[in-house]
């Protein structure tokens, strides 16, 4: 037997209290190993303790008399602590919660209340250039009214006086007027015919401002119950482009898939693909993760958009029926119909959002990062509408 103490022989002294179940004796030791109480012929030879380690019952209860006297120390060190925070720190808490909620509030308040102030700037001198141009158009509606009414009196009495010369006069009277004839035709001749004119249309420009278009776009995106949940459509995907599993990566591949079943549906020469799905009507945005390529194009194409071919007819931009937005390099610009508008951004953006609204003829496209807009375009677009893509670099992604 080992232990910090060794169990006395049998018969050493009387044996008061609880006795053994399975020999009668007392239980005046503590088998450590077991961690219940033994008699003294449960150490020794034969017995099921014989080896353990064991104490006198009398340490082991002194043992846990100090840890019980050290727990209640310490639990009572704990509540003094507990008392104290929460009659001194939770009140300090508590104020500095209502401090810093008013302040918060009135931060709230300010902000909104700024916001509020320059919305209602912006939106009475957006009204008055509005109505300033209204009466512009007006105006020269009404000139040109008057312009024509003077020309249609002119016209009127030339046309008079000829007929009266036709029916009124006979040959030689008729001959000694060819020169008033001559005038008369020549008067007539110098009213020239309407001509359309930009001075007689209202300027939809005027409606149109950088902050507006700004506070709009972050409205409309907070409105959005979500992003449209765009996918590729595969049938469209050219065959130097690899489409991934989930319809929604696109890799760039300098070589040409001849895997790739040609349709009428697929592009054929440029490193394009159409979205699944086309928009027709209302308010849509997504957004294209383009961290990974230095050479792509997102945006818009009409479904008249040709497949074919290496010609602009098929190339992204370079045609009447797609808009995007296209990188290169360090270089971005927006593209339409041939012609490219440099846009100067300071870096490039890690994703690219685009909005478009058929309502108002609106595409926008926006840093979802900085939440900047960094182009819009107005036209009247021919619907259906399809997000398009197009990566020479690396891969783009749909972002879900």
């Amino acid at each position: 037997m080992s232990g910090e103490s060794v169990g006395p022989g049998p018969g050493s002294g009387p044996e008061p209290g609880p006795l053994c179940p399975e020999h009668g004796q007392a239980l005046k030791w503590f088998c450590c190993s077991e961690r219940r109480p033994v008699c003294a012929a449960c150490t020794e030879l034969g017995g099921r303790c014989r080896g353990h380690r064991i104490r006198l019952v009398e340490e082991r209860a002194e043992e846990l008399r100090n840890k019980i006297v050290d727990q209640c120390e310490r639990l009572q060190l704990q509540s003094a602590c507990i008392n104290k925070y929460v009659a001194e720190v939770l009140p300090g808490k508590n104020q500095r919660a209502v401090s810093t909620a008013s302040a918060a509030r009135e931060l709230v308040i300010q902000r909104l209340g700024l916001v509020r102030s320059l919305c209602e700037t912006e939106e009475q001198r957006l009204l008055e250039r509005v109505h300033g141009e209204e009466e512009r158009a007006q105006q020269s509606i009404l000139t040109q009214r008057v312009h024509w009414a003077e020309a249609l009196q002119k016209l009127d009495t030339i046309r008079t006086s000829l007929v009266d010369m036709l029916t009124h006069m006979d040959d030689l009277q008729l001959i000694q007027k060819e020169q008033e004839i001559f005038e008369r035709t020549e008067e007539a001749e110098g009213i020239l015919d309407p001509q359309e004119s930009k001075k007689l249309n209202f300027n939809e420009k005027c409606a149109r401002s950088r902050l507006l278009t700004q506070l709009w776009a972050t409205a409309a995106l907070c409105s959005l119950s979500g992003l449209e949940d765009v996918r590729i459509d595969e049938r469209t995907v050219s065959p130097f482009l690899q489409l991934s599993d989930d319809r929604r990566t696109l890799t760039f591949n300098a070589k040409k898939s001849k895997t790739c079943a040609d349709s009428p549906e697929r592009f054929d020469h440029w490193p394009n693909a159409l979205g699944a799905v086309s928009f027709q009507a209302g308010l849509h945005a997504w957004m294209v993760n383009v961290q990974n390529s230095c050479a792509y194009k997102v945006g818009v194409a009409s479904g008249q958009l040709p497949r074919k071919g290496s010609g602009n007819d098929s190339r992204l931009g370079h045609n009447a029926f797609s808009w995007v937005f296209s990188r290169y390099d360090q270089e971005f610009c927006f593209s339409h119909d041939g012609q490219h508008e440099p846009l100067g951004l300071l870096r490039c953006p890690a994703q690219l959002g685009m909005l478009l609204d058929l309502q108002a003829q609106e595409l926008l496209f926006f840093d979802p990062a900085s939440g900047m807009v960094l182009h819009t375009h107005h036209t009247a677009f021919p619907g259906p509408l399809f997000p398009v893509f197009a990566v020479a670099d690396q891969t783009i992604s749909i972002v879900h």
